[in-house]
């Protein structure tokens, strides 16, 4: 079984934890790299500064409430970026506004996903996160 390289956009790092915990947890073999900022997510992925041997993601989780860059400018910077957008972004935010999902969408985000706010409830979005992008779905092949 192959290894999901996943990047988490995740500033608040109580939130960071929990996902990770919940990553970790999983029958899914994973590494999972979080990034606290918008700045350091396209560092990351275009393997820049002292993100430069960084893995290509097979998925990215993304909150859209970052410091630094916006998530919302990074889903708009992966998406027109031809090296990048083919990599799936799960938008996975605390907005609930209507306008942050049309946007998210039209800016070809894969999924918008608004965080639960039970600890049971995350568990379970989380783990269906993997079980749809790592179990059903057929991503491609290749680290680019």
């Amino acid at each position: 079984m192959k290894v999901m390289e996943i990047l988490l956009v995740e500033d608040n790092e109580a939130d960071a934890f929990l996902m990770q915990e919940v990553l970790q947890e999983s029958s899914y073999r994973n590494n999972v790299t979080v990034v606290p900022n918008g700045l350091d997510a396209m560092e990351f992925l275009r393997r820049q500064g002292h993100y430069g041997g960084a893995p290509r993601p097979d998925i990215i989780l993304l909150d859209l409430n970052l410091p630094k860059k916006d998530g919302r400018e990074v889903l708009e910077e992966v998406k027109s970026d031809p090296d990048l957008k083919i990599i799936p972004v799960v938008v996975l935010t605390t907005s609930e506004s209507e306008e942050d999902v049309r946007n998210s969408y039209g800016s070809h985000a894969n999924c918008y996903i608004t965080k639960p706010m039970e600890l049971d409830q995350t568990y379970r979005t989380i783990q269906g996160i993997q079980d749809f992008w790592f179990g059903t779905v057929r991503l491609p092949k290749g680290n680019g």
